[in-house]
């Protein structure tokens, strides 16, 4: 049975928020000032009618909007959809007190996402490619995305007949794709067992110009070329399915504000250093170290480092800053830190830096959220918020990427 709802706000995860006697209700794809009729016999809400529309409501780019679960905010008009992000930080620094003088974000462009993570699998109405549907496992298979790059959006045809070679019947396979600057970077995991009838089919797919590199459950199926990823002036040397800013633009946005703050301190530490998206920009300047927990990301920096000239000494070091995070004494030698941690934060971490001299530092988040926190305590150990700028790196959805620059 539907109900009439008046949407009031904007959640922080981009649903629609009513106020009713039962209390609030989310409802996706639904915007502030509208009148809706929706249907709750499921979770989440279900918008079944609209009888007064936003202003701000839009026709979604993509045909598959709505359900996968790709996109949550393709209906809402762009200027609206980027104050609303803004908005979102002001109000988690608000929320520990802190009134940061957040600046615009900085938009992106369609296509240029250029890591996916696609589902495939075998159902009973035929076989899929795509992205789960919000909230469940469900796979809805796609033709197009708008958000990533065409290397990968024109090559769906390939990861499906890459996909069927390699999907278990029993449990769906999980792709991950990075278009890097000279072909296609797939890691897969989840495969059936790989035979020689696979193999060779496989094989003969590695002669496709497009792909450089395929994984498979960790073992290397084919490498036509060592997959490389442009970053500033240097190239990152990306593992298999592993993390980088998922858009170029985004990057470039980032690591402007991370080199504009360091300046010309010197020497700098890089911390949850990544594949090195920072600590390579930086050794332009000063001697880096970077530090990292995944000791394959420490060996991508150390090979990028030694292929790319005129860098100043880059030193790289494993360790779990979770739980052996780097303390004053450590920190102290260094005239400026960087630190990019997931998007949990870095309390522990945080802790130390705030009781630390280190004269400048720079907080890299992709959650306002945690990122308030850790900044709470920066200011309370003694640190000046500078500025926070927000990206918006995950297009139509309701992340949203910061840095924030702090000094003693």
């Amino acid at each position: 049975m539907a109900e009439t709802l008046t949407i009031t706000a904007l959640g922080h995860g981009g649903d629609g928020v009513a106020e009713t006697a039962d209390g609030r209700v989310f409802v996706p794809y639904a915007l502030p000032g509208e009148t809706i009729e929706v249907e709750r016999a499921g979770k989440p809400p279900r918008i079944v009618g609209i009888s007064q529309a936003s202003p701000d409501r839009v026709e979604p780019l993509c045909r598959h909007f709505g359900a996968c679960g790709g996109c949550g905010l393709q209906h809402m008009e762009r200027g609206a959809y980027l104050a609303w992000k803004r908005q979102v930080v002001i109000d988690a620094f608000a929320l520990r007190g802190i009134g940061a003088d957040v600046e615009p974000i900085v938009p992106i462009a369609e296509g240029t996402r250029r890591r996916a993570v696609l589902s495939a699998a075998t159902t009973p109405q035929g076989f899929v490619l795509g992205f789960n549907r919000r909230g469940t496992n469900d796979i809805v298979p796609i033709a197009e995305c708008p958000v990533l790059v065409p290397a990968i959006a024109g090559r769906l045809d390939t990861l499906t007949r890459l996909s069927k070679i390699l999907c278990d019947r029993r449990r769906p396979l999980r792709l991950t794709i990075v278009a890097a600057d000279n072909g296609l970077d797939i890691a897969v995991q989840g495969a059936r067992r790989v035979g020689r009838p696979e193999l060779e089919a496989l094989g003969a797919m590695a002669a496709d110009p497009s792909l450089a590199r395929l994984t498979v459950d960790n073992n290397r199926i084919f490498l036509n070329r060592q997959p490389e990823i442009r970053s500033g002036d240097t190239l990152l040397l990306p593992e298999p399915g592993g993390f980088l800013q998922a858009a170029l633009p985004a990057e470039e946005a980032m690591a402007a504000v991370v080199l504009d703050h360091v300046g010309k301190a010197t020497p700098v530490l890089d911390l949850f250093a990544g594949a090195g998206t920072f600590a390579l920009r930086l050794a332009r300047n000063a001697p880096v170290t970077a530090v990292e927990g995944d000791v394959a990301l420490i060996l991508a920096i150390t090979t990028a480092a030694n292929r790319t000239k005129h860098l100043k000494p880059v030193t790289t070091r494993k360790r779990d800053l979770f739980r052996n995070p780097m303390a004053p004494i450590e920190l102290n030698p260094f005239g400026a830190l960087v630190f990019d941690p997931p998007a949990g934060g870095a309390k522990a971490q945080v802790d130390q830096i705030a009781a630390s001299k280190v004269a400048k530092v720079v907080a890299v988040s992709c959650n306002p959220a945690t990122l308030a926190r850790d900044a709470r305590v920066l200011i309370d150990g003694g640190y000046r918020l500078v500025r926070v700028a927000p990206v918006d790196q995950f297009l139509f959805s309701a992340e949203i990427e910061c840095v924030a620059t702090f000094e003693r």
